[in-house]
Order: structure tokens, then sequence, then C-alpha cells
């Protein structure tokens, strides 16, 4: 706003708004869309149900129908449906998307947000029927229409009482369906035989065809689920990715799966010229070069972009990192690297699609540290070492004296004056349980504790340690507490880099002592590759049964799940280190995992069982945890 002398000789002012026309074509803009997206919006957000809400339970309650306990549970993208609007909805440009239940081979995927029926219970009831339809394992050799129906029979009849929920959705779901007298006659025929088929489930045969396609079915899965490769944190899926991250400051990331696409990059990357008015198109795409196998950018609002792209294309152009990716996790030289014992020992691992066990698929070479100084305990972790050894020495074998023995190297006197009492009364008295007997109070235990040495626990957990410090003060502090009790145990590290070069690193064997020397070797591990668990486990289980021992515990320590670049991703690796623990759970062994992953709910009870692992929600604290977990579980 400026102001302007009077020029009708006045002596005052007069205020010039030059851009009032401007300014009130926004508002008015801002005002009409705001209430066309109202009058046109079929929603309820004030009753909205979020996955973030019921994730866990999602995942319990799948897994408890009978689905496959494998799969994570995670959101979906929405996808554009292509069905018939209303004329309001085409004004406003609205219910162009929809979020939609499918499933795969490693991952349960369910709307982010049920918003769609007027209440939060129905909302609710909605996201758990669709999770019982999941887990009864439609048929996909069917047709679609004939595999929902089946599916919702199936769930009838082994869950009775999920079938009055359903009646109960179908009131309001039909409410926003499209009314068959308003459409043309064959899109009309064609939503009386969806009507029909979700009123009675088994009872239409066939679908009609319509030139138009039909308006999603909410009480079922996605007819045709995005099946395009998807794209991982790394960029193509399936390729080398990057490495093994411990997050984004704490950040959620978005866990959405996106339809994509890969094409050429185009030849003109320079420029940008329209042959056409651009006030006739909507919107456009344009390549946009992210280094995502090497760093992770700021993103500004690229999380956002994506959610509106239908498809996400991606292209690699001439000027590729990967090369500097692949030297940056290359492998160190033999002078700096930890000294091979012996030659590699093949080992088997599991292939979970062909259902086989692959003999001698992976290497696995058992390393000794060159340079480990020997060294005394950090000067941190003396008082709460001193501490756990003051505890943990109350369970050190000792020699106690048992009373009202048979027989026995001394005289039990309480009994004897109890005996002789009881004949001057009068009383029968029998002449047993009368001495005392030398008893040793044993604990026959082996412990071996796996670490994992990945890349990953470079990552900082706190303001002041990594996860590689925490996990070597954690084994600082195991070890004084067990060297205190006695027990047998064995520390061993590993990482991995594919299934020709799994690295494991000895730190203490059975037959070593715990000293100097063995400090030193915790102090000398370091990060190294990825995560190929399941050959891990396997050697650790062939060292832990040679033991003889009552209780045989395998201990792992870890902060992720399995993976490694060779398709030891996803359900492989999971698969395969599950098999893993279910060879060394038939050996007699006892596996138990500790971790600080904070996803680790969604893969552990598949791997461990519900009571086989413990998540550390502060990593801070697991030097502290480890020793204590250990006690309960060998008490």
């Amino acid at each position: 706003m400026t102001w302007r002398k009077s020029q009708n000789g006045g002596a005052g002012y007069i205020a010039v708004f030059p851009n009032i026309g401007k300014i009130m074509e926004e508002q008015v803009g801002a005002l009409w869309h705001k209430f066309i997206t109202r009058a046109a919006e079929r929603r309820y957000p004030q009753e909205a149900v979020t996955l973030e809400q019921i994730g866990k339970t999602a995942g319990i309650v799948f897994r408890a129908l009978g689905g496959d306990a494998g799969l994570s549970v995670k959101g979906a993208a929405a996808t554009e449906h292509g069905a018939r609007r209303t004329l309001l909805e085409r004004v406003a440009g609205s219910n162009l998307k929809t979020e939609l239940t499918w499933l795969d081979e490693e991952i349960l995927r369910l709307p982010t947000t049920i918003d769609i029926l007027p209440s939060r219970a129905l909302n609710r009831d909605l996201y758990l029927w669709l999770i019982a339809l999941a887990a009864a394992k439609p048929d996909r050799r069917q047709h679609w229409f004939i595999r929902h129906q089946h599916a919702t029979l199936a769930v009838f009849e082994r869950f009775p009482g999920l079938e009055a929920r359903y009646r109960r959705l179908l009131e309001p779901v039909f409410a926003l369906r499209p009314d068959p007298s308003g459409l043309p006659a064959d899109e009309a025929e064609q939503e009386r035989a969806l009507r029909a088929a979700l009123e009675k489930p088994g009872s239409v045969a066939t679908l009609p065809l319509a030139r138009k396609p039909f308006y999603p079915v909410h009480l079922w899965l996605h007819p045709r689920p995005p099946g395009s490769a998807a794209v991982d944190d790394a960029g193509f899926s399936g390729e080398p990715g990057g490495q093994e991250s411990g997050g984004e400051g704490g950040k959620k990331r978005d866990e959405q799966r996106y339809e994509a696409e890969r094409v050429e990059m185009p030849d003109e990357k320079k420029g940008f010229m329209m042959f056409f008015r651009a006030e006739s198109i909507f919107s456009w795409s344009e390549f946009i070069k992210v280094n995502r196998p090497t760093e992770e950018n700021g993103a500004g609002n690229q999380d956002e972009i994506a959610k509106d792209l239908d498809k996400l294309s991606l292209a690699r152009d001439d000027q590729t990192v990967a090369a500097k990716l692949r030297f940056d996790l290359d492998l160190p030289s033999a002078a700096n690297d930890d000294a091979p014992l012996g030659a590699g020992i093949l080992l088997p691992e599991w292939h979970y699609k062909k259902q086989l066990m692959q003999p001698n698929h992976c290497c696995l070479q058992p390393l000794a540290a060159l340079h480990a100084a020997p060294c005394a305990l950090p000067h941190h972790l003396a008082a709460t070492a001193r501490r756990l050894r003051s505890q943990f020495e109350a369970l050190t074998p000792a020699k106690v004296w048992l009373k009202n023995q048979f027989d026995g190297a001394e005289l039990d006197i309480d009994a004897c004056v109890q005996f002789t009492a009881d004949r001057m009364g009068g009383l029968t008295a029998r002449e047993e349980g009368l001495y005392r007997a030398h008893h040793y109070r044993d604990r026959d235990l082996a412990c071996l504790l796996l670490a994992d040495l990945s890349l990953s626990t470079d990552a900082w957990v706190s303001d002041e340690a990594r996860a590689i410090d925490v996990i070597k003060d954690s084994l600082y502090l195991f070890s004084e507490a067990l060297s205190a009790t006695g027990d047998a145990f064995a520390l061993y590290g590993f990482s991995s880099l594919k299934r020709s070069n799994v690295r494991f690193h000895v730190i203490k064997e059975f037959t070593g002592k715990y000293n100097a020397e063995t400090r030193g070797r915790i102090n000398a591990i370091k990060p190294g590759f990825y995560t190929r668990m399941g050959a891990a486990i396997r050697h650790s289980t062939s060292l832990l049964v040679k033991q003889r021992a009552t209780q045989r515990l395998l201990l792992i320590l870890t902060d992720g799940k399995p993976n490694d670049l060779d398709q030891y991703e996803g359900r492989y690796g999971i698969e395969d280190t599950r098999m893993a623990l279910i060879e060394a759970r038939k050996l007699g062994l006892r596996p138990f995992c500790v971790t600080i992953d904070e996803k680790a709910n969604s893969y552990l009870p598949h791997l461990f069982g519900v009571g086989g692992y413990v998540v550390i929600r502060k990593p801070a604290e697991l030097p502290r945890e480890l020793p204590m977990l250990y006690a309960q579980l060998t008490r």
C-alpha cells in the first residue's frame, strides 16, 4: 500500500493498493477451493483410524488368524482407480486415488488411514476385516472376483464371530458406492453384481464387463496390486544398495510402497521447452538427480511430491556413483585387516522360495585381530563392573550343608536334640535324618555371545556414543560378570560382504581366559559390512553344541534385521536366519536375541518366538542390562 497526494486540489492523501485485484483473486480462489473440496468430500477425518495406531495389533492379529508369520505390516500407497466420480468430485479434483490392501511374498500392505466410514469403531472394524481376509490366503490362481468371495466364506467358516462385523460394515460401504439407478446400463449391471457378491458371497459366478472401471471394493483386497519393481532406500530393487544406516536422526521413514518403472534417461537433460500452452495441462514431471546410494539428502518436500505421483520413474545417467560405493565398501588391505584363522568354512543356506537347503553356499572365514594391544577395563565402566562382579559372585558354585540327611559327614545337632526329646517324651521317633552332608551347588552352563558388527553399528545412538561403542561396553561388562560366576562363555562377532565372505571375528573362545588380551580384542573391533546372520548362527551352533553343559545359551546381540547384497534382503534373509535358529533348537541350544532395533517387533517374533528376544529401547542402557538379562535367563 502507498499514499498518493489528492489530485482534486485538496490537501489530503489517498491510499493506493496496486495489487488489490490479485490479492482478492487469490483469496476468492482459496475460499472456493475450500468450499468445493468440503462439498465433494466423502470422508470423516475426525473418525479416522491410522495404521500407526493399530500397527502392532495388526501384526499380532494377522499371525493369530493364520497369516504368514514371515510377512511384515506396512502402509500401502494410494493408487488411481479410474472409476466414475460425481460432478462435485470432478470439479474439486478429489477422489482420484484410494488406498487398498494387498500382500506379496514379504509384506502385508494396509491403508495408512481409514476414514471413509462414519465412526471410529467401523473404521477399526474395517482394518480388522481386511487383515482377516488377507490371512485367509486367497487363491491367486482364481479370478479376483471369485477369489474374494471364496476368501470371505473361508473367514466366516473359520471365525464365525467376524461375520457380524462384516454385516455391520456392509451398509456404510454400500453408501459409498454409486447408485446403480444413476449409472449407464453396463455399469449398473456390474455394480449390482458387485453388491450381490458382497451381500451374499459365493452367489455370483461372473462379473459383467463395463466400459468404465468399477468403484473400489473396500471390503476386498486390491484386484490388481502394483507389481512393478519396488524401490528401496538404496535405489533400484535388487541391485547393490547403500550402506546400512542406523536411521535419519530418529526420524520415521515413510514405509509406503510406490509403483515404479525403469526408464532411460532422456537425452535433453538441459533446458526446458514446451511446445504447448502450459495452462492446458494440470501437471508435468521432470527428472531429479538423487544420490541415494551414498548419502541421505535433506529431502525438502520430496516425500510429499512422491505421494502425488501415480508412478515413480527411475533412470540412471552416465555419471553413476556405483564405483565410488563399491570402493567405500571394499575389503581392507591385508596389512590392516584381521588375520584369517585357517581356510574358510563352507556352510549351507536356506532358499525359502525353493524350499531347499543349498549346500556349501556360503564361505565363513574366522578372523583374529592383528593389532589388538592388551588393555585394562575402561575407566568409565570400573564402578559398574565392580557392582556386577559382587552380584554375580553369589551365583558361583559353593559348598553348602544339607540338614536332615540319612547319611553324611557329621551329625545334625538340631535333629539329634529333637530325636532325643521325642523319645524322652514317650513319642515314637525314628532314627532318620540325623546327619549333615556336603552339597556342591553347581552351574552347568555354557553361553556363546554373537555380536553383530555390521556397518550399521557405526551409527550414533546418542549424542555421545555410536552403536559399536555400546556393543564394546556391553562385551566388557558381560565378560566381567560371567568371569565372576565361572560359567563357560565365548565371544564372537560377525559381518559379511556377500555369501563368499562371511567374516567371523574370534574375540574369546571357550578354552580361553578373560584377561587383558581379551579386552584388547574387544577394544579392536570395528564396524564391518553387512549382516548375513544365518551363516554366523550355523557356525556358532557348531561351536556351542560341543560344550558338555546342561544349559547352552546362544545369545545374539544385534541392531537390525538380516541383510546383505546378493539377494539376502527382505524375506530371503529372514527365512534363512529362521531356519538356522530352528536347527540350533533341534540340537538342544537355546537361542535368545537382544536388540536395539526399534522395528524389531515386526520380524523378531517370527525368528525367535514371543519370549525369545528383548528390545532395549534406550541403547545406552544395553551394557548394564545385558548381564542382568543373562542372570534371568540362566537362574
